[in-house]
């Protein structure tokens, strides 16, 4: 399987819907916020199969110190096929050596980023006010 990883590509709304409903991540029914958020992040990272969006990432960063991975999303048909680890090690490329890299991640993605050697902070604890009943 050939997977192209583009950083900054262009997006097209109904592709990001369908992947985001793939997924089902509630932002995918606030197109006018997901759209403009995803297209104005630091990064945007896009992995396409055959021209197809198979997956999206996105940065927020003040572009020297740090840097938060918000959303990180792989079609499920493509899931467990190195897409989301090429999709990392694209923002890796970009923001590896920064001081502190922050994600949250929950379910089946925290073994995902364990094994991209993301762990838990010292004692933090995760914290948020969220508008969502899942992603």
């Amino acid at each position: 399987m050939d997977v192209e990883i583009e950083i900054n590509g262009t997006i097209t709304e109904h592709e990001i819907l369908k992947l985001y409903r793939a997924n089902k991540w509630s932002s995918a029914e606030k197109p006018d916020r997901l759209i403009p958020a995803l297209r104005n992040s630091h990064t945007l990272v896009t992995a396409r199969v055959s021209g197809v969006l198979v997956g999206v990432g996105n940065a927020i960063s003040d572009g020297h110190l740090v840097v938060y991975y918000p959303h990180m999303l792989v079609d499920p048909a493509f899931h467990g096929k190195g897409v989301g680890r090429k999709m990392m090690q694209a923002m890796q490329d970009i923001y590896g050596d920064f001081h502190q890299q922050m994600l949250t991640a929950d379910g089946d993605a925290i073994e995902f980023y364990k094994a991209l050697g993301f762990e838990r902070a010292g004692n933090t604890e995760p914290m948020w006010v969220y508008a969502g009943d899942e992603h």
